[in-house]
């Protein structure tokens, strides 16, 4: 008896070892992490594009001054600028599909890259707006823009969680920008909200929502991926 234990015990040392496959839910949780850091990085990086051009287009209509010396890149931006920008790209994309899954409101509405391009398109063209066409006062540009900005939503987002965090990432952005501002690191010429000017939450708005609209689309790439290599297993 205890020679046939110890030749099945041997038999068992002989076999070469096979690594054991992951399970499902470790298998996911991995898929997910790793996504959701891509995700990131895409976001980053299109925020930081995103900044370099239309801050650009802010400087060369002397909507925006900054101190001679910061001015270091091509793009005539201070360094910090596509860095924040990016920074901020990054949360608000990563965000607005956390905040669908959290309200239990997954966002279907024209879920397709052709519109999300088409939502930056429209964004690319309130920011060009707000620097190339001349109105008879502030007034009136800042009405424009909110317009413009509340017709960006309901054309390609109109989700209220949507709604609600554009208006929250325009609060902060605007405060920020003020604080700024305030401390002489840039300026706005002939501000008349505070220390900027007064169109500037409509275009936080519309970038919040733009932003928006390709985290959403990057995080459901992810979901199909997802879905389709589950069935494949």
């Amino acid at each position: 008896m205890l020679l046939e234990i110890s030749e099945a015990m041997a038999d068992n040392d002989a076999q070469p070892s096979i690594p054991r496959k992951c399970g499902p839910y470790i298998s996911s949780v991995t898929s997910h992490n790793l996504n959701l850091v891509i995700r990131g990085i895409v976001l980053f990086f299109i925020g930081v594009f995103l900044a370099l051009v239309l801050n650009l287009l802010q400087i060369q209509r002397n909507v925006t001054l900054f101190p001679p010396d910061v001015i270091t890149s091509i793009f005539s931006s201070a360094w910090w600028v596509p860095l924040g920008c990016g920074t901020a790209s990054a949360v608000i994309g990563l965000l607005y599909p956390c905040m669908d899954k959290h309200l239990g409101e997954p966002h279907k509405f024209k879920r397709e890259w052709s519109s999300v391009m088409r939502c930056v398109a429209v964004f690319v063209g309130i920011n060009h707006a707000s620097a190339k066409v001349d109105f008879a006062n502030n007034i009136q540009l800042s009405l424009t823009l909110a317009a413009l900005s509340i017709g960006l939503w309901w054309t390609f987002d109109r989700s209220r969680s949507g709604f609600g965090l554009g208006i929250g990432i325009a609060f902060l952005a605007t405060l920020v920008t003020q604080l700024l501002v305030y401390n002489g690191v840039y300026q706005y010429t002939s501000p008349d909200f505070l220390y900027v000017r007064s169109w500037l939450p409509c275009i936080f708005f519309a970038g919040g929502i733009t932003m928006g609209n390709i985290g959403r689309q990057l995080a459901m790439y992810e979901c199909k991926v997802i879905s389709e290599k589950s069935h494949q297993d």
